[in-house]
């Protein structure tokens, strides 16, 4: 069995995803299937690809996320339309986009 067309490469390589395969599983599958070495790292580096583009994706969701609630977080902060809340909003939710901003780097960045 031979990926020719991308479609298929595609395919196998979400398939791998789902199944959450490692380089190494990946790459008895295509040996064992009779795949020439020049193939199985082209596949191979098809997957990781794959997997870091699905990586970098989520990252920037949660980096978005993050900065939207500490733009929220600094406008309230500002305004300050609830003080017996100014404390919560100034330090429980800038804190909150903090982290959501540094873990969304972490898996842009990683």
């Amino acid at each position: 069995m031979n990926y020719t067309s991308s479609n298929e490469s595609n395919e196998f390589i979400q398939q791998w995803i789902a199944e959450k395969l490692d380089a190494e599983a990946i790459k008895q599958k295509l040996t064992v299937q009779g795949f020439s070495e020049e193939d199985i790292v082209s596949h191979i580096r098809l997957f990781r690809k794959a997997v870091y583009e699905k990586k970098q994706s989520r990252g920037f969701i949660i980096l978005g996320t993050g900065a939207f609630l500490g733009f929220i977080s600094c406008v309230l902060t500002l305004t300050n339309p609830i003080p017996d809340l100014y404390n919560w909003i100034l330090y429980g939710l800038t804190s909150v986009a903090l982290s959501l901003i540094m873990w969304g780097l972490i898996l842009i960045l990683e």
